[in-house]
C-alpha cells in the first residue's frame, strides 16, 4: 500500500522543483526527503524523478503518480472537512427560516425533537413572509427555509434544492352551529350560497377560494377580510361566514368552530424545505432536515390513526 505522506512529498518536489524546497515546506532535512522518495520508488518499482541542471523533474511514472496524488489529497481534504462538520453537531449554530402558520404549528415539534438530539447546537429561527424568506435564502441569512407552493405557482427546482416535507390540505372552517358542522367532509359545490371570510392583503388563500369556487361553478361572496387566521376563526365562530385555511393554520382551533375536509375539491399546498444549490451544507443542517422529515412522518401516521369525532357524519 502506498504511503500518503511519501506521495505528498513527491508532489511537492514535482510542483516546487527541488528536494530542498520540499524539505523546507515540511521542516524535513533534504536527506530525509530523499530517503522517503527512494523508498517510494522501491514500492513503485521504477524511477519517479530525474535530476537536471535546473532541479528535479518527474519521469513519466512520476507525472502519473503526481496527478493521482493531487486527487487523493483533495479527497482526503474533503473527508476531513466532512468529519469536521460531523464534529460540528456537538457545537455551533444553525439558522432556519419559516413562515407563521408552520411556526405556530408543526415547526415547534421539529425543534423539540432536534434540541433533544443535539442540545449543544444553538438554533435560530427566522419567521417571515414568502418573499422575504426567499431573499434570506439567496443572501445567506438562513441556510435553509421552509416554503410553500400551490400547483399553479410551483417553485422552480432550478432556484433552490427542494425537499417535499408534506402536503398541507385546504380545509373548511364553519361555526359550531352551522348546518354543516356535524359533517366530516363536504364539497365546494355544497357552499355556493355561503358568505366567506378571507385573509386581507391579497393573501394566497384568496386565490385558493377563487379557483376552488370557479371549479365548483360559483363566485364567492366576501363578508369580511381578516388580518390573520385567528381573527378569521373568531369571525366564523359568530356566524359571519365560513372560511378556507391550510390545515396547519387551524392546529390551534377556536372553540367555536368545526374543521371539515374538502377532499379533492380544494387544492392543497406543498410544504417544502429549500436550500441553495451552491452551498456546502453543514452537518447540523442535514441533521435538522432529518428531524423535520421524521416529525412529518410521525404526524402523518398519527393523523391516519385518529378516529372521527363522535357524531360526525360522513358524506
Amino acid at each position: 500500500m502506498l504511503n500518503v505522506r511519501r506521495l505528498e512529498l513527491l508532489l511537492d518536489v514535482v510542483e516546487l522543483g527541488s528536494i530542498t524546497a520540499a524539505a523546507e515546506k515540511h521542516v524535513y532535512s533534504p536527506s530525509g526527503v530523499s530517503q522517503q522518495l527512494r523508498r517510494l520508488e522501491e514500492e513503485i518499482g521504477q524511477p519517479l524523478l530525474q535530476r537536471q541542471p535546473r532541479g528535479m523533474v518527474p519521469t513519466e511514472a512520476g507525472h502519473v503518480l503526481a496527478a493521482h496524488t493531487r486527487r487523493i489529497l483533495r479527497q482526503l481534504a474533503a473527508a476531513e472537512a466532512d468529519l469536521a462538520e460531523i464534529a460540528g453537531l456537538r457545537r455551533g449554530t444553525l439558522t432556519v427560516g419559516t413562515f407563521p402558520t408552520l411556526g405556530g404549528s408543526f415547526l415547534p415539534l421539529v425543534i423539540s425533537r432536534f434540541k433533544k438530539q443535539y442540545p449543544a447546537i444553538e438554533l435560530h429561527v427566522r419567521s417571515s413572509r414568502f418573499g422575504e424568506l426567499v431573499e434570506m435564502l439567496e443572501n445567506g441569512q438562513v441556510g435553509m427555509s421552509l416554503l410553500w407552493d400551490y400547483e399553479w405557482n410551483r417553485i422552480s427546482p432550478e432556484s433552490f434544492a427542494l425537499t417535499t416535507v408534506f402536503e398541507d390540505e385546504t380545509v373548511l372552517i364553519v361555526g359550531k352551529e352551522h348546518r354543516l358542522a356535524r359533517r366530516r367532509q363536504v364539497q365546494m359545490a355544497d357552499l355556493s350560497k355561503e358568505e366567506w371570510i378571507v385573509r386581507a392583503d391579497e393573501h394566497p388563500v384568496v386565490e385558493v377560494l377563487e379557483r376552488s369556487a370557479q371549479s365548483a361553478g360559483f363566485v364567492p361572496r366576501i363578508a369580511f377580510q381578516a388580518n390573520d387566521y385567528q381573527e378569521a376563526q373568531a369571525m366564523v365562530s359568530v356566524g359571519l361566514g365560513v372560511a378556507l385555511a391550510p390545515r396547519t393554520a387551524v392546529v390551534n382551533k377556536h372553540p367555536g368552530v368545526s374543521i371539515l375536509s374538502l377532499g379533492r375539491t380544494a387544492p392543497s399546498r406543498r410544504i417544502l424545505l429549500a436550500h441553495r444549490h451552491d452551498r456546502v451544507r453543514p452537518a447540523a443542517e442535514i441533521a435538522f432536515q432529518a428531524a423535520l422529515l421524521e416529525t412529518a412522518r410521525d404526524e402523518a401516521a398519527q393523523t391516519r390513526s385518529v378516529p372521527s369525532p363522535p357524531g360526525a357524519v360522513a358524506r
